[in-house]
């Protein structure tokens, strides 16, 4: 049975003094890096009789300032949606989430104040776990030892971790997932994510276009700024049905069709009609195709993509799936 999970998005909270055993980060994509921070977060708790406690920001501080600083470039790509992270970290028995609001008045904070107003008075916090290299506070002023100094005060125990490892000595991290996406491979990824990469979202109206030409599809928003690289892929769609159902998707704008269009996930089921409107579906990345074209006219688009489904019956026919 999945751990209840308790979503807040202001401090102090508004219901507990629970005392808390927190971490602090990003967690974008809740990678095997992660998934150790948690780990021992929530030994930690269970030692302590603790919350196991999850602070992360939205948005992201480096997305914050990059717009701030009118630099859309310097926007991190977004791994998972915060449905799919929510959904992850409740799997890896966090007990509380904060979602805490990244401002101007977060980013004037002092390192002083953070401690204060996020940790003590925020989460009660008795045991925190942050990394080796962690800065919070305007400027990023605040650094381990004020934090332990703080915890000798407030009466918190700091522990710091260092970054995870593959068996390589490869450093596992958010980037390195992001970079894996970005060139559609999706084995590293895996590797990176202890799981397959996927998006889970509710089904929406889509243009209607796919069915008229033998090929409807299930229509998922992604998040805007999506770490998967624009293109065709292999795909099983979990959630819709007890089986998960083989499939075919593109993620992109859909250059032959609209122009100017936000980023979709459109999914054709093979040998599957369903009315799926407003379900949720976890589609899963298998395997990347190609880039996202712009066909000259649909006969050609059609072409390309009665090739796109023959390669899944082949990959799931040589996967036994």
């Amino acid at each position: 049975m999945k751990a209840s999970l308790k979503i807040y998005r202001t401090l102090p909270r508004y219901d507990t003094q629970l005392p808390s055993a927190v971490t602090i980060g990003n967690f974008d994509g809740v990678h095997r890096g992660h998934q150790a921070i948690l780990a021992r977060v929530h030994e930690s708790a269970q030692e302590r009789g603790l919350a196991a406690t999850v602070m992360t920001f939205q948005p992201h501080p480096r997305a914050y300032f990059a717009q701030r600083g009118q630099r859309p470039e310097l926007i991190p790509t977004q791994i998972s949606s915060l449905r799919d992270k929510i959904l992850a970290l409740r799997e890896h028995q966090t007990a509380q989430l904060v979602l805490e609001r990244f401002d101007q008045a977060l980013a004037d904070m002092t390192a002083q104040e953070f401690i204060e107003h996020l940790l003590v008075r925020g989460l009660n916090t008795r045991w925190l776990l942050v990394g080796e290299d962690f800065r919070y506070g305007h400027k990023r002023s605040g650094d381990i030892a004020l934090l332990r100094q703080a915890g000798q005060q407030h009466g918190f125990e700091v522990e710091t971790i260092a970054d995870v490892a593959d068996q390589h000595g490869h450093r596992i991290s958010s980037s390195e997932v992001r970079t894996a996406l970005a060139v559609g491979n999706l084995q590293r990824a895996e590797h990176l994510l202890g799981r397959s990469y996927r998006i889970t979202g509710h089904v929406v109206h889509g243009q209607k276009l796919g069915r008229s030409i033998g090929y409807p599809t299930l229509n998922l928003r992604v998040p805007l700024q999506c770490a998967a690289r624009s293109g065709v892929y292999i795909v099983q769609a979990h959630g819709l049905t007890d089986q998960p159902i083989n499939g075919v998707a593109s993620l992109g704008v859909r250059p032959t069709i609209s122009h100017g269009g936000r980023l979709m996930l459109e999914v054709h089921l093979l040998d599957c009609q369903m009315n799926a409107y407003g379900k949720l579906a976890g589609i899963e990345f298998l395997q990347y195709l190609r880039d996202e074209e712009k066909f000259p006219d649909l006969p050609t688009m059609i072409a390309a993509i009665d090739n796109d489904v023959q390669s899944a019956r082949d990959y799931f026919a040589s996967h036994g799936l």
